[in-house]
């Protein structure tokens, strides 16, 4: 019998127990989402609630006396669906044109260039906050406005992103970039008609992150909002707990851990609908190197 047969079935039991181990917060917040106050709060809890209590749901959006600062739901989604929007249009379009630059026209700054940019992703993102926190209140007047979340991914300055873009660009066949100016195709046209095209699993992977990352911003809408109005969802969802203050019934878990499943809804129905594209590649048929 062949050893590797002998070991799948030990390997599967491992990667099922370590999934289980995962899943344990995404089933204490659903459990805690379901429970009555009085039973969040029990000495002797348990994962699966005595009554569901699906009202909360309900409650943590819709009912504006469920907390003492209620959650704004409708002005924070639009908030964040038009921050999150905005960013993957600009991450789209200016990362792929410096990677598409970076990768197709040589120039003797070309390289340095690259390093330079690589080597600004050793930068943790803590340490720019206070430049760029000057740079956008100071001289620029963007405190408590939503310019800052959106407005710097349209110049390019993702290098993680940049870096992925170019090294899928470099594996464009030059023959159909070349039999595409022999029809007469501006070099615009050619990253229009040919690159973009054929980019679309590498595109879709930028897309998808920088959902993400923006969808789950936390810091960053903290540094620049005062205005409850221009909340996005990761600083609305403190409402719960700031609101819970002073409160005789200290903080509203199961209605923060409702909220947060709304939330999170999303991007679960993100990645599992753009979950090919992270093992799709490029098949490029009929050409001759």
């Amino acid at each position: 019998m062949d050893r590797g047969n002998l070991f799948r079935p030990a390997v599967y039991l491992l990667l099922v127990a370590g999934c289980a181990v995962m899943l344990l917060p995404v089933l204490a917040m659903v459990s805690t989402a379901l429970k009555s106050m009085p039973e969040v709060y029990a000495s002797e809890s348990s994962l699966i609630p005595v009554s569901f209590h699906f009202e909360n749901f309900y409650r943590a959006i819709f009912d504006p006396t469920a907390s003492y600062r209620p959650f704004n739901f409708f002005p924070a989604m639009k908030n964040t669906i038009s921050v999150t929007l905005l960013n993957i249009i600009g991450n789209l379009v200016s990362c792929s044109l410096v990677a598409w630059g970076f990768a197709r026209y040589q120039c003797r700054w070309n390289k340095p260039l690259f390093i330079v940019m690589l080597s600004s992703m050793m930068l943790p993102a803590i340490i720019l906050s206070i430049p760029t926190f000057v740079l956008f209140v100071k001289y620029f007047g963007w405190y408590d406005t939503l310019y800052p979340l959106w407005v710097p991914s349209f110049f390019g300055v993702n290098a993680f992103f940049i870096f992925l873009l170019h090294g899928f660009f470099r594996g464009i066949p030059e023959s159909l970039l070349e039999a595409a100016r022999i029809d007469g195709c501006s070099e615009i046209g050619i990253f229009c008609r040919v690159v973009v095209p054929l980019s679309k699993p590498v595109l879709m992977v930028v897309a998808v992150f920088t959902f993400i990352w923006t969808w789950n911003d936390f810091f960053t809408p903290l540094l620049y909002l005062e205005d409850e109005s221009k909340f996005t969802f990761a600083i609305a969802l403190q409402s719960f707990v700031r609101g819970s203050e002073g409160s005789i019934f200290g903080t509203q878990w199961n209605l923060l851990m409702a909220a947060n499943i709304v939330v999170t809804i999303p991007i679960v129905m993100l990645f599992f609908a753009a979950q090919r594209y992270f093992v799709e590649g490029i098949s490029l048929t009929g050409v001759k190197q």
